[in-house]
């Protein structure tokens, strides 16, 4: 069986993890980048194309796939004379892996079945230590034959691969996913500060929250830095979360529901932004709340 060929646009840690992962499995790629090159050099030290533009690329490829920031950056390599869907046509697939706004999707999957392609989104779960062995999980959405067709691929990448509905249901899925994780990981930080203040040990008020059904995958990753003074565990920047809160609460405009819980995490990320906390990982969001309480070192 012919593998297809696949186009790749943002080798970012996410990526370059994916790409090394599909190469692996034996696909031919072209890779395109954007600042940082240490991704396109790994790829095409292991026999990928780079191409000239993201237009060479969709010419070049069968599925198209998208690990990109933001939807100003998905939308500005898709469009315009040398983007992709200038170099779409009848059968090809682009596929985007970023967190976009949902109404962004939908918009540029318009455009893309106007050039007889198929757009679908497929937001990642997990690490780039999990997309390096095909271990990610994958929310797909869109158009399901076009989806049956390329899930062996799909399936190359992640362990766990969804079909949730029509395009765009997997942006919106994973805005609502990361909004409720930037406000539980914001109150978890916020409740390790207070302790601070209340003259409380961080690991006694972990040890009897934990005790109880308030325990949770984020609750732990939290505590491994507030604790342990480690960080990686959940190694999402700042200004990743922010951004995503911040998609949270556009859609949620979209849709006419005046969305509340939101505001509290909205409002504690862009303060730590404000003062250039944004390169740091979340759970180092109790340092801005110890900071801001005027107990522990707030470093």
């Amino acid at each position: 069986m012919t593998l297809p060929k696949i186009g790749f646009i943002g080798l970012g840690l996410m990526g370059a993890a994916m790409v090394g992962r599909l190469q692996d499995k034996g696909y031919a790629l072209s890779v395109l980048g954007n600042r940082d090159r240490s991704g396109i050099e790994a790829a095409t030290a292991r026999g990928a194309t780079e191409a000239a533009s993201a237009r060479d690329l969709a010419e070049a490829s069968d599925i198209i796939m998208l690990c990109m920031g933001t939807s100003d950056h998905v939308e500005g390599r898709m469009r315009g004379a040398d983007g992709v869907l200038a170099g779409l046509g009848a059968g090809k697939v682009v596929v985007d892996f970023g967190t976009s706004l949902p109404s962004s999707t939908k918009e540029l999957g318009a455009e893309t079945a106007a050039t007889g392609a198929v757009y679908l989104d497929a937001p990642l779960g997990r690490t780039p230590s999990h997309a390096k062995d095909g271990l990610l999980n994958i929310m797909a959405a869109g158009d399901r034959p076009t989806y049956d067709r390329i899930k062996p691929v799909l399936d190359d990448l992640g362990e766990n691969v969804f079909h949730l509905g029509p395009l765009g249901s997997g942006h919106t899925i994973k805005l609502i996913n990361n909004f409720f994780a930037m406000t539980t990981a914001n109150a978890m930080s916020e409740a390790f500060a207070m302790a601070d203040a209340a003259g409380i040990p961080r690991q006694g008020l972990y040890d009897v929250m934990s005790a109880g059904p308030l325990k949770s995958g984020m609750m732990d990753f939290v505590r491994a830095y507030a604790v342990d003074g480690d960080a990686t565990q959940l190694a999402f920047a700042i200004k990743n979360g922010a951004k995503d809160v911040g998609y949270y609460r556009r859609m949620a405009d979209d849709l006419g529901a005046a969305t509340i819980m939101s505001a509290c995490a909205d409002t504690a990320m862009q303060a730590a932004l404000a003062e250039d906390r944004g390169e740091a990982m979340v759970p180092e969001m109790v340092d801005f709340f110890a900071a801001r309480f005027g107990s522990g070192s707030g470093e």
